[in-house]
């Protein structure tokens, strides 16, 4: 049976969190609030916690959950050849709905699926998971719902959707985040918008455009329509590159439902 906290209580707020920690560490699941939607998280180094994440969602390792991290220098300790272009954005838009697709380091000992040599990271804007990720290291997030159910936006529907399968729930109340985070496929020579979400591929373009980042052809984003697969926070395998991974909803990181796609579509790193 899952044990929830109340984070607006201070007293509360701390046992949650240390709660939270130590089932991370014994590779329990934890729903998390985020600045989108609440996510279910694992140790994003735990084999067996990472595919009891995806079971509970009810999901397979072709739709590997995103990474959620608490210091832009994470990111260059789980991925390498990150592009310039993506640290300016990541200088604007993180801690926030952004969410990169980078080549991770090969030399890592995890298995988030099958990501086909990427790793789709963000850092939320949410004081509770920052701090708890402050804690146990990057997690493995999806947002908190079964495939084909909506994302949970409070503390209640998660319980509802996952209940028994998760050890805590920090329990921040009703989420902000009306939408899910953008998702750009850092892995090429230009960004590639593999979802658009909170962030629009107008406000990707102007601060490259503003920061003397212009690529080929004259086309600074490459925006995709199409939407995201039915994880909640994948990006969709079609748009990406051979070699993107798809991204889990980016609340948290399953972020909201993106421009074309369903509920469950959404990423929460």
């Amino acid at each position: 049976m899952s044990t929830r906290f109340d984070t607006s209580d201070e007293t509360d707020r701390e046992g949650g969190l240390a709660a939270a920690a130590l089932a991370i560490r014994r590779g329990d699941l934890v729903v998390v609030p985020t600045d989108t939607v609440y996510g279910v998280g694992c140790d994003a180094f735990d084999a067996d916690a990472v595919t009891r994440l995806l079971e509970a969602k009810g999901r397979g390792r072709d739709m590997p959950p995103p990474v959620l991290v608490s210091a832009v220098t994470t990111l260059d300790a789980i991925t390498t050849g990150v592009p310039e272009w993506t640290r300016v954005l990541i200088d604007v838009f993180w801690p926030g709905p952004l969410t990169v697709v980078c080549t991770h380091q090969r030399s890592l000992q995890w298995d988030l699926g099958d990501t086909r040599g990427t790793v789709a990271v963000r850092m939320p804007l949410h004081d509770i998971t920052l701090e708890l990720i402050q804690r146990t290291g990057p997690l493995a997030v999806s947002s908190a719902n079964t495939t084909g159910m909506p994302a949970a936006t409070n503390a209640e529907e998660a319980i509802e959707m996952l209940g028994d399968l998760v050890a805590v729930v920090l329990d921040a109340g009703e989420t902000t985040g009306e939408q899910p985070s953008t998702i750009v496929d850092c892995t090429g020579d230009r960004p590639r918008i593999l979802r658009e979400g909170a962030l629009s591929a107008r406000e990707i373009h102007r601060v490259l455009e503003d920061t003397g980042h212009v690529f080929d052809h004259g086309e600074d984003v490459d925006a995709v329509a199409e939407g995201v697969g039915d994880p909640a926070d994948a990006a969709p395998a079609d748009a990406a590159p051979a070699d993107a991974a798809p991204a889990d909803a980016d609340p948290a990181d399953a972020d909201n439902a993106d421009a074309g796609a369903d509920e469950d579509d959404k990423p929460l790193a």
